[in-house]
């Protein structure tokens, strides 16, 4: 049986595996991903590092902007995400 990480350590991994994002795998972003929600830390806007649908590194994203909306379309899936310009 797996020990639990504690939240201190979640956050350490959480934070030392987005410092070099573009070299992750799908599967890597979603396990780091299911770490953060199971210990309830908000990933902010390191979220906006990876496509929600298929969990790829935006490499090459086509970006749009429009009345102070951010429109980024995946490069890999064709998926679209919106934020708005704070």
């Amino acid at each position: 049986m797996k020990k639990k990480k504690s939240r201190t350590e979640a956050i350490k991994e959480i934070e030392e595996f987005f410092g070099d994002i573009l070299s992750k795998k799908p599967e890597q972003i979603r396990k780091i991903k299911k770490m953060a929600m199971a210990h309830n830390i908000k990933l902010g806007n390191r979220r906006k590092l990876f496509c929600k649908e298929c969990f790829m590194p935006y490499k090459d994203p086509s970006i749009r902007i429009k009345n102070d909306m951010i429109t980024i379309k995946c490069g890999n899936c064709g998926g679209k995400s919106k934020w708005k310009i704070i």
